[in-house]
């Protein structure tokens, strides 16, 4: 187990909670919208609309490690609401107010209320690459084949 010290950000609803997991085999925590005493009315989002709307957490996520912002599956089968960045990134050097781009898909407007779950926050183990120019990459079977060159669904 990894530890995440979170903090809260000036004016956010501390009655809201911590994020937590919603079952003992949850491989994310869900996230939710912690707006600012002055906009605890939410957000409208039209179709085709995106927001940032704050959860009201900083987080200081120990080297080595990340933490990926994902999608609400429910939020995105009956509203048509996503993350615009999926998966979202927080780097472990990032101190600052942590926000999730929501977009809406959907057909109609959807309210983003104060305190409703919008996304689920998964910390994963981050592998730094060394990056080795070469002048010719050896073959796969596959080859240069781009989107779609391994079969039909």
């Amino acid at each position: 187990m990894v530890t995440v010290t979170l903090s809260w950000d000036a004016g956010a609803d501390r009655a809201l909670g911590l994020p937590a997991y919603a079952t003992a085999g949850a491989a994310g925590a869900d996230l939710r919208a912690n707006f600012g005493a002055d906009t605890r009315g939410g957000v409208t989002l039209a179709p085709g609309a995106r927001a940032l709307v704050p959860t009201g957490l900083r987080m200081a996520i120990p080297e080595g490690f990340e933490v990926q912002l994902r999608p609400r599956s429910g939020l995105a089968l009956r509203h048509g609401v996503t993350l615009a960045n999926s998966p979202g990134t927080i780097d472990s050097d990032y101190r600052g107010p942590v926000g999730v781009i929501l977009i809406n898909l959907g057909q109609e407007d959807y309210h983003v209320e104060h305190g409703a779950r919008i996304a689920q926050m998964v910390v994963a183990l981050v592998t730094v690459a060394a990056f080795d120019l070469a002048e010719t990459l050896k073959g796969t079977d596959r080859g240069a084949g781009g989107f779609g060159s391994t079969g039909r669904s």
